[in-house]
């Protein structure tokens, strides 16, 4: 078995971040008043946006129809609730550092950065989860699929991407406070203005001119535009905005989850090694 330190293969690495996501999902699965508490609020969002704003925003294309704007907003709903996990993600690694359970792994011989790996693979696994029953609860509002299998699987698919892609923005987060309180609050300060700017709930058309560059090269603008369309939700002859993530909306969210990744892993690794070194 390799030493502390020493220099780890790819199939080791691997190995030691499933065995770390195995001990967060076990962990999780012993409070589950974690995910009980990480869908309330969508499940919220899904019940306040389509039964008191539903009536009162105006979806182009589809007149003042409850039920279109209700497929409208689901997409957005998704994509907000995969990137809150950004939240847990920050606070699970700021308390794993107060609380010594850091300096463990590192007597132990492993992969330095499969710490961090193993717990965005776990914070991955619960929000597959939580995606699920958001999906069931969307569908007894009204919400419908209107293309086939393989698009809705791509739909998720794109969902998880960019809710792991965040993740690495909440390990950075994390590894960057003191406590789990600081964690959390700086896990979800930035995602607000980042959701709420952008064509999750409102069509860019309906926003200043001024801030409607700022939604639509949102990142968070593609995923939710590129579910849309895979979903089969978007209004009858609706015309994307001509910015280029609206008019790519796949290939814009693919973009910039793997940079996002790319990134902010490297930066989390880095300031892992600097904070256990």
């Amino acid at each position: 078995m390799p030493r502390t330190g020493e220099r780890i293969g790819f199939r080791q690495g691997l190995h030691d971040s499933l065995v770390v996501a195995k001990r967060n999902l076990l962990r999780m699965l012993r409070i589950p008043e974690v995910v009980v508490f990480s869908l309330i609020q969508p499940i919220m969002f899904v019940v306040l946006f389509s039964y008191v704003f539903g009536g009162s925003i105006r979806i182009p294309g589809a007149g003042d129809s409850a039920s279109a704007y209700r497929e409208f907003l689901m997409g957005g709903i998704f994509a907000q609730t995969v990137t809150f996990a950004t939240a847990g993600a920050s606070a699970g690694i700021a308390e794993d550092m107060q609380k010594g359970i850091i300096d463990r792994f590192r007597s132990l011989p492993m992969a330095r950065g499969a710490v961090l790996t193993g717990r965005t693979f776990a914070d991955l696994a619960q929000t597959a989860v939580i995606l699920a029953v958001l999906a069931v609860v969307a569908l007894l509002v009204g919400w419908r699929v209107h293309n086939g299998p393989l698009d809705t699987l791509a739909a998720f698919g794109l969902l998880l991407l960019l809710g792991y892609a965040f993740t690495w923005i909440g390990a950075l987060i994390g590894l960057s406070v003191r406590s789990p309180e600081a964690a959390t609050s700086g896990g979800l300060v930035w995602l607000f203005p980042l959701t709420f700017v952008s064509v999750a709930f409102v069509p860019s058309e309906n926003m200043p001119g001024w801030l409607q560059p700022v939604a639509e090269w949102n990142p968070f603008s593609a995923t939710v535009l590129a579910v849309r369309d895979l979903f089969g939700n978007l209004p009858p002859g609706y015309e994307a905005p001509d910015a280029w993530p609206m008019q790519h909306p796949q290939l814009a969210t693919l973009l910039w989850s793997v940079l996002i990744i790319v990134v902010f892993r490297a930066l989390a690794v880095r300031k892992y090694k600097r904070a256990t070194g």
